[in-house]
């Protein structure tokens, strides 16, 4: 190593910069900016006095000196002592810190904890006044707070904190989804999935196309300063600020308690046009840098929608399913249960975004998929943590988000143009009202429980911007988009306008059209049972029916998860546990946590406590019972002994679908006895108008005379009654044709006995008729009135004769005829 000796100067000499330097304090050796090593004069004359050379010095320190770039460190080997007694030079010692302040090593956490706790405060007092909640919304107090903030940190000459685009997406948005998607109403969101699509998709590529295609127009004629804003820059902007945001539909949403119809709809809208909205941010601002956009462009483009859309699906049931599967395991640590599922959604989230998928899709599947599982597996506690900890979570992100925009605001770069914000805000105002009244218009087409005007004018008017928006406009790039102050400029005042005009003025407005309002009601045992049997019996009537709807895909997709899905990632007993056992034991858990917060135990004596009950009365394990094992052959032995002894009873089929329907062959044989039977009545009423003539009265002795005179032969008495059947009688039905039974049609004479006196006055003999033996039937079993000459006997009984002549003063056509 050479070194150049350099020329006296008062101030000192300069050296070289070497391979090998370093930082002597007793030497008082410093580095200078340029890389070189300064030697002050006095130090100079330490070397001369102790006869050393500086290359002699350097050369025997080279191996206890260390060296980077720009500076030079001593070995730890050739330090000084702390206290400064060394030969030569003394330094002067300095006085023990007592405190000290090192405010750039926690500049970063400790700001961040003050802007969460200026957070919470606000939330705070937002809700200890009423007066002020009742009137303005939370996110309106909100952003006039990170308004009065950015303000004052400007006037103190500092630059306000801008919310960054990848702060937002990664870190302050994923907690208000997955709390939404977790505790996602399944119920009312499947009901009305179709017409949550419909508006989330072809809604959103209507307000996209329709404001981007106009606000084209606006500045092809606004003026010199807007001409130069292409066709694909306003579609891009139209795309940004076309989707309704979720999280201010949450904020406003929630405070006015609409009813659940709306409240899913809407916020189902704000959910799922993220997939449209990502896909339109990145085609357009790809198609920005073409210098020509092809059909296969675009088709690609079509084609990525579905990609984006069911890729982040996919992946959020992926990942929904390990978390379930993992949390089978987590019997013997429930303190890493929660965990789990945060650390499962939030890589979901991620993974999404990694391959430009929709990471709230993503999100909100693996809510949907893990949540009847992992609270299947995971103990109470660990519910009650997740429950929280979400809820918690997304409410300081909501109130982060709402602060910074406002922050935000005073923070950045602006470009008024009044020609192109209130064409902005005028037709996002005109495109949502047309949307919501012509697909309105078409889904009602297909509702059973049709969308009223009043349900259209709140769907129209909850269509909020946000900051989802804000931050999709931040993160365009200034070289291919020079106009992003103008864009940022009018979201702010779209955002501003929705959040505070119609956030302020929907409560009332519900109130004022009386809107339906959601009803805090209790589920029961009760509303459960009769839910179950709706949806059976609805998937019952569209089997019959031929028409697979909902129901009959919702039953297939609960047969599958109860015959394969419930088994692997449920552990223990609780897979094969019905769904109506499990709603019961949530129920009594919940009624038992509300008993003890409302202390509604608190009547038990403080000295004797549960543990000393529970030692007093000790509770004993059931003894489990063992069935005795039997041979096949015993137990086909014993289900002969039933089957035969049993009552038989009519096969009924278990399932209700009409491809597995089975002829029954007894079908005819009854269709045929029914037809039998009613014929039978029909024969008995005709029968009822015959044999209930009334008694022939006594004639007086001039009719007497008068009908002996007309037909002498007809009324001449009979010698005796040997010509006359006897007829059998059915007391129960003494008219039914059926109970006729000719008993003997031969004369009583051809008995060898001579008729006597009763029988000749008696005329008709009637006779009950013997019950018939069990098990036969009256209508399949042929009697003996099934002959013809019965037959011909019954025509002739039917036959009721002449009519009775009136009597005399009686008018000869009765009345009523």
């Amino acid at each position: 190593m050479s070194l150049q000796q350099p020329t006296s100067s008062p101030r000192g000499c300069i050296l070289p910069y070497s391979e090998h330097t370093m930082r002597a304090q007793a030497l008082n050796i410093r580095c200078c900016p340029h890389g070189e090593l300064k030697l002050h004069a006095e130090t100079r004359q330490a070397l001369d006095a102790l006869d050393i050379t500086l290359s002699d010095f350097l050369v025997t320190q080279t191996p206890l000196v260390t060296r980077t770039k720009g500076t030079a460190e001593i070995h730890p080997l050739n330090k000084q002592p702390a206290n400064g007694s060394g030969e030569g030079h003394a330094k002067h010692r300095k006085a023990f810190p007592v405190l000290g302040t090192d405010y750039t090593r926690v500049r970063m956490p400790f700001e961040i904890s003050l802007w969460i706790l200026l957070a919470c405060l606000m939330k705070l007092g937002f809700h200890v006044i009423p007066s002020v909640s009742s009137i303005v919304p939370e996110s309106c107090l909100l952003i006039v707070v990170g308004l009065l903030v950015g303000g004052l940190i400007k006037g103190v000459g500092e630059k306000p904190p801008i919310l960054k685009s990848d702060i937002f997406f990664l870190v302050l948005l994923p907690p208000i989804i997955l709390d939404a998607g977790y505790f996602l109403p399944l119920r009312q969101f499947t009901e009305n999935l179709g017409t949550i699509l419909i508006f989330a998709v072809v809604g959103t590529l209507w307000n996209a196309f329709f404001l981007g295609g106009l606000m084209y127009a606006v500045c092809q004629l606004g003026g010199p300063g807007l001409n130069h804003i292409g066709l694909l820059a306003n579609l891009l902007f139209g795309s940004i600020i076309s989707a309704v945001d979720p999280v201010a539909v949450l904020a406003v949403f929630e405070e006015i308690h609409i009813n659940e119809l709306l409240h899913i709809l809407v916020f189902g809208e704000s959910l799922l046009n993220d997939a449209v909205t990502v896909v339109l941010y990145h085609l357009f601002e790809e198609f920005a840098t073409f210098e020509q956009v092809t059909i296969i462009d675009i088709i690609l483009g079509f084609l990525s929608f579905f990609v984006v859309s069911l890729g982040g699906v996919f992946v959020g049931v992926i990942y929904g399913v390990i978390a379930a599967f993992t949390s089978r395991f987590t019997s013997h640590i429930r303190v890493i249960e929660p965990l789990f599922v945060f650390l499962y959604s939030y890589m979901a989230y991620l993974s999404a975004e990694l391959f430009h998928l929709s990471g709230i899709m993503a999100l909100i599947a693996s809510g949907v998929v893990m949540r009847p599982y992992v609270e299947a597996n995971i103990s109470h506690k660990s519910h009650t943590t997740i429950k929280y900890f979400l809820k918690m979570w997304s409410s300081v992100s909501e109130t982060l988000i709402f602060i910074f925009l406002g922050v935000s605001t005073v923070a950045g770069h602006h470009y008024w143009n009044w020609t192109f914000v209130i064409s902005t805000l005028l037709f996002c105002l005109i495109a949502r009202v047309l949307g919501v009244l012509v697909l309105t218009w078409f889904i009602n087409k297909f509702r059973i429980v049709k969308l009223t005007p009043k349900d259209q004018f709140i769907i129209a008017y909850g269509g909020l911007r946000g900051a989802i928006a804000f931050s999709l406009c931040y993160l365009l790039d200034y070289k291919h988009f020079g106009m992003r102050d103008m864009f940022l400029t009018a979201i702010i005042t779209v955002i501003f306008f929705t959040v505070f005009v119609q956030g302020m003025t929907i409560r009332p407005l519900v109130d004022l059209l009386a809107v339906k309002k959601k009803q805090e009601t209790k589920r029961s045992i009760n509303e459960e049972i009769h839910t179950q049997f709706l949806d059976h019996l609805l998937t019952g009537i569209e089997d019959i029916c031929g028409h697979y709807g909902h129901h009959h895909w919702k039953d297939k997709l609960n047969r599958f998860n109860k015959k394969y899905v419930k088994k692997c990632l449920i552990a223990g007993e609780r897979s094969k546990e019905p769904q109506l056992i499990a709603f019961y034991h949530k129920m009594e858990m919940k009624q038992a946590i509300e008993l003890v917060e409302s202390g509604g135990i608190g009547k038990i004596p403080s000295a004797v406590s549960t543990v000393s009950i529970q030692n007093i009365n000790p509770k004993t394990l059931p003894v489990e019972r063992i069935l005795p094992a039997l041979s096949k052959d015993k137990e086909e032995e014993i289900r002969k002994i039933l089957r035969n002894n049993l009552q038989k009873t009519r096969q009924r089929l278990r399932s209700y679908n009409r491809h597995t329907l089975v002829a029954d062959p007894y079908e005819e044989a009854w269709n045929q006895m029914l037809l039998r039977r009613q014929k039978a009545r029909q024969l008995e009423q005709k029968m009822n108008n015959y044999l209930t003539v009334p008694a022939h009265k006594l004639d007086s002795p001039t009719m007497s005379r008068a009908r002996i005179g007309s037909d002498p032969l007809a009324y001449e008495p009979k010698a005796d009654s040997e010509n006359l059947p006897i007829i059998t009688i059915d007391p129960a039905s003494p008219q039914s044709p059926e109970s006729v039974d000719l008993v003997n049609e031969e004369p009583k004479g051809c008995s060898g006995l001579p008729p006597s006196p009763e029988e000749d006055e008696e005329g008709l003999v009637m006779r009950a008729k013997e019950p018939s033996s069990p098990g036969t039937d009256d209508v399949f079993t042929p009697g003996t009135s099934d002959s013809p000459s019965n037959q011909r006997m019954l025509r002739c009984l039917s036959d009721p004769g002449p009519r009775p002549e009136p009597e005399e003063g009686e008018p000869f056509i009765p009345k009523g005829q």
